[in-house]
């Protein structure tokens, strides 16, 4: 190799990045050990569990924002042994995850990033939220204390100066974003779980949580009880083959509409005002087909 081509890698590991310098008592270029993570001996399994994980979540149907975990992969594949890194491919290309729909959330990336960054420093931020609930734009001032991802989008949960309360709002709806300089602090004590207590998905009702009881046909049966669904749920199968679905939950509207994607399958047993929230909207259904 000639001395003009190793001056030439030199400048390429410069313009990528990576730190140079030279010890002059040894006459050489160094890396500094500190600039890689250390070796790690991965066994096959956590290898083949990473890369997997990362090629789908970061792939175009993975999880949005997540884009560079293919990159990493990518690059972690590349510092296996070559008999691992090509029984890993093989295995790999036999392993697929579908998750389900989400919100790709086209261009809300630097917001995204805006947020994570403010959840760092704790600075507050403004925001333009289209809301559903209101019905309109609204502005607002957030302290923000988690992003997180759930179902099919991101969230962010925070207290907001609008509604002098901890709110959660969809990434994908914030039309605006503007870092303050005020800073806040996390309430001791907050924790996601205990804001959302029992809600079916993200929305707690007020008023005290409700006993949920859902008899599922013998069709279907298997089906819901294969599931987690929620973290208060209770099973019983019947004798004929129907399955009882006992859950708590603070709120009922989030849960009617998953009840009325069973259809005919799926009949409350209680609470009463459930079943007329059901047999309501069903009737606005039958509307729709016989007029």
């Amino acid at each position: 190799m000639s001395r003009r081509t190793i001056f030439r890698d030199l400048e390429i590991l410069r313009e990528s990045g990576v730190p140079l310098s030279y010890d002059d008592q040894q006459q050489r270029y160094r890396i500094p050990g500190t600039y890689y993570l250390p070796p790690t001996n991965f066994t096959p399994e956590e290898a083949l569990s990473l890369i997997v994980l990362c090629h789908e979540m970061g792939g175009g149907r993975g999880l949005p924002f997540f884009a560079p975990a293919r990159n990493a992969a990518l690059k972690l594949e590349s510092t296996l042994p070559g008999r691992l890194r090509e029984r890993l491919r093989s295995v790999a290309d036999a392993i697929q995850i579908r998750p389900v729909p989400s919100n790709v959330l086209f261009g809300q990336q630097p917001v995204y990033d805006q947020l994570l960054e403010a959840i760092s420093g704790r600075h507050s931020v403004r925001i333009r939220y289209h809301s559903l609930a209101e019905q309109e734009e609204i502005c607002t001032k957030l302290n923000p204390y988690r992003l997180f991802f759930s179902r099919r989008s991101w969230y962010v949960i925070g207290r907001s100066s609008l509604h002098r309360s901890t709110r959660t709002f969809n990434v994908g709806r914030i039309l605006d974003l503007e870092p303050l300089e005020d800073s806040y602090q996390i309430p001791r004590g907050f924790s996601l779980e205990r804001c959302l207590r029992n809600a079916w998905h993200l929305i707690p009702e007020p008023g005290q949580d409700q006993e949920v009881v859902i008899r599922f046909s013998k069709l279907v049966a298997q089906n819901v009880a294969e599931v987690a669904w929620h973290k208060t749920q209770q099973l019983r199968f019947n004798d004929d083959g129907t399955l009882d679905f006992q859950v708590t939950v603070s709120g009922l509207s989030e849960i009617s509409w998953w009840i009325l994607g069973y259809g005919d399958q799926a009949e409350v047993l209680k609470p009463a005002k459930l079943r007329q929230i059901i047999a309501k909207r069903a009737e606005r259904m039958v509307g729709y087909y016989h007029p």
